[in-house]
């Protein structure tokens, strides 16, 4: 937000603008020329691009960052700089996360031999035989050593 915007709307709450001009040390000539000019081109080439980097963005699931967008509007026709894309999608608040491999905490041997299944799936607790049926499991927790194991 510029000064004349943040004038703009003291103007639209308050309605003096000669009071915040002279506490900001801005001339009136110059906010009423701002105010009159209307928007510059590079603005509204602005909002053309951003509409175009958003949908390069949620095309990318959120992934691509500023070279990658760039490169994308290239490849739809638009010509613009990697700058210009990553001025866009900071003032948006947007960037490129990378996707993240899940992590595989287990290697699984092809010619290992099957555990034989003793309960036949079968899980219900009987009640003539009580504390003959155990099982147990085992879970990875991150901490600031390492990671830990707990089972349970």
């Amino acid at each position: 937000m510029n000064v004349y915007s943040f004038i703009e709307a003291e103007r639209a709450t308050q309605g003096n603008v000669n009071r915040t001009c002279v506490l900001l040390r801005v001339s009136r000539a110059a906010y009423y020329r701002w105010s009159s000019a209307g928007p510059s081109a590079r603005s509204l080439r602005d909002k053309e691009l951003l509409t175009e980097i958003l949908a390069a963005h949620k095309a990318s699931r959120g992934t691509y960052g500023a070279p990658r967008i760039t490169q994308a509007l290239r490849e739809r026709g638009l010509r613009t700089s990697r700058k210009r894309v990553a001025r866009l999608m900071v003032r948006r608040g947007l960037a490129g996360r990378a996707r993240r491999r899940t992590k595989r905490t287990t290697t699984p041997d092809p010619a290992a031999a099957k555990a034989a299944d003793l309960l036949q799936r079968d899980f219900a607790p009987r009640s003539h035989a009580l504390d003959s049926v155990w099982c147990s499991d085992i879970s990875y927790v991150r901490t600031w050593e390492g990671w830990a194991y707990l089972a349970t």
